[in-house]
């Protein structure tokens, strides 16, 4: 059997983008100074993590730190969390990867609108410019994902490709995608030449199991053939887990057992498990920068003692001095 895999990434956001599902967390981040964002940070580098995915630099509009492209800025008492959080995963050697999308209202359009193509552009230039120094500023998560209906939808890998051309012209940046839809994938050779035609670095798919989309035997089904894939076009294989669920439509933490069988079935297929997302669905024990609901709490304690149990905390390396 092989060994189960940590969660070693997570997405967070300055302002989840949907205002619903943030409702647990959106106003405690809004307060958040430079410090509490090293803390967060911290915290979730104590917790196994070493790869933080930033949903998105701007939203709806109004950038999440001093921008000369977007004008408007967000009213956050952190007014450059950007370098914030940059600065924390540079002390933890971490990797940040920017959200490049969801600039404007609203915030999930198709990723074949082209207005949208010069501002990403714009946007990731600057971003460049401004925090390109920092070591941890290791590339770019697109937010606008793919819906899979048997195959990648027409005009994605383009959008992908073009984008991924884009960032990689500005420095030696990686790039992670995370489509949805892989319950309903046609694994056929159409399928596998879309796979081998993406020239993003990392596919890290959505399991689906906190949207209830699917069932842990389909997950396991679906993991496996997609390993059998990507083996053949030479491309890793990540997932992204999902350790929320619905509570009306705000999201709050999953229980733990629901957790532990997908990070038992996800391990099995992939290099690597990232988890949407640590922020608002887990918090340490009398974390000073807690966020998110009451049970996050207990989310985080029965990880952690399941990750010491199992010993899947081996990456951990004295995060808790470091912030």
């Amino acid at each position: 059997m092989k060994k189960i895999l940590p969660i070693s990434g997570t997405w967070f956001d300055f302002f989840h983008c949907n205002p619903y599902e943030g409702d647990y967390w959106n106003a405690t981040t809004s307060l958040f100074s430079s410090r509490d964002w090293e803390k967060k940070i911290g915290e979730m580098a104590r917790a196994g993590m070493d790869s933080f995915l930033l949903l998105s630099v701007a939203l709806h509009g109004k950038s999440f730190y001093p921008s000369q492209v977007i004008k408007q800025q967000w009213n956050l008492d952190c007014h450059d969390p950007i370098e914030a959080v940059l600065t924390a995963s540079d002390r933890l050697n971490a990797k940040l990867y920017m959200g490049l999308g969801f600039f404007t209202t609203p915030a999930f359009h198709d990723f074949s609108d082209n207005s949208a193509s010069g501002l990403r552009t714009a946007v990731a230039e600057e971003l460049v410019a401004r925090y390109g120094t920092h070591p941890s500023f290791a590339g770019w998560y697109l937010p606008v994902e793919a819906g899979i209906q048997g195959h990648y939808p027409d005009g994605y890998i383009s959008y992908v490709n073009k984008l991924t051309d884009q960032c990689k012209r500005l420095g030696p940046h990686q790039v992670i995608i995370a489509p949805y839809g892989a319950r309903s994938i046609v694994f056929d050779e159409q399928f596998t030449d879309e796979v081998r035609a993406i020239d993003a670095d990392f596919i890290a798919y959505q399991d689906e199991i906190g949207v209830a989309r699917t069932t842990f035997e389909q997950v396991d089904e679906t993991f496996r053939r997609l390993r059998e894939v990507h083996d053949r076009v030479g491309k890793p294989l990540w997932a992204d887990m999902e350790i929320f669920q619905f509570q009306g439509k705000v999201l709050i933490p999953a229980p733990f057992e629901r957790v532990r069988r997908q990070l038992e079935i996800l391990s099995a297929h992939v290099e690597k498990i990232l988890c949407y997302q640590y922020l608002g669905m887990m918090n340490e024990p009398g974390s000073p920068v807690h966020a998110g609901h009451e049970t996050s709490v207990q989310l985080y304690q029965d990880y952690r003692n399941y990750s010491i149990e199992n010993k899947l905390c081996d990456c951990i390396k004295n995060a808790g001095t470091m912030i």
